[in-house]
């Protein structure tokens, strides 16, 4: 596509008509990323099932709150979210890309911030919720997924006041 015109007359690479991609390759590339379905996701998924627990994928928790959890336990109020190390900034396993690296720097740091927003909102909500990183085991992450979901589902006392005094 060097060189060629786009959809909307423009000649020049994508880094020429000023794409967030450093080049069209790239772009490509980025582009053939998936949002869900992963090979982490798939594994957590599968980990989670084989524990006993049914969950729906790809859920937003709260419908106005546009975000959308990998893992959603309704019932329980439990949302996990799978964190790419290289998206999220892994503390151990995150790296600093070699082309715009200003760019991408900002950019995991918007993801981070959105994260933390992401959680905040979700407790403020009544929501527990887990972070998995993908490079975790995913039957430890389920693990930690069955605690969050068995802990969640445990019924208050519906009797808050202290009892009368004798």
């Amino acid at each position: 596509m060097d060189g060629e015109e786009s959809e909307a007359g423009e000649k020049g690479t994508m880094a020429e008509r000023g794409s967030w991609a450093s080049s069209d390759a790239v772009r490509a590339s980025m582009r053939a990323n998936k949002s869900r379905d992963t090979k982490p996701e798939l594994a957590l998924r599968r980990a989670v099932h084989a524990r006993g627990l049914r969950y729906r994928v790809a859920a937003r928790p709260i419908k106005e709150l546009r975000r959308t959890a990998d893992l959603l336990f309704t019932k329980a109020r439990v949302a996990v979210f799978l964190d790419g190390c290289f998206w999220h900034g892994c503390p151990e396993h995150h790296t600093v890309a070699v082309r715009n690296g200003g760019y991408w720097a900002s950019k995991v740091e918007r993801n981070r911030a959105r994260d933390m927003d992401t959680d905040q909102r979700l407790s403020e909500a009544g929501w527990a919720v887990v972070r998995v990183w993908e490079h975790e085991d995913p039957v430890q992450a389920a693990v930690r997924v069955e605690k969050a979901v068995a802990e969640a589902r445990r019924i208050p006392l519906r009797h808050t006041a202290p009892p009368p005094e004798s």
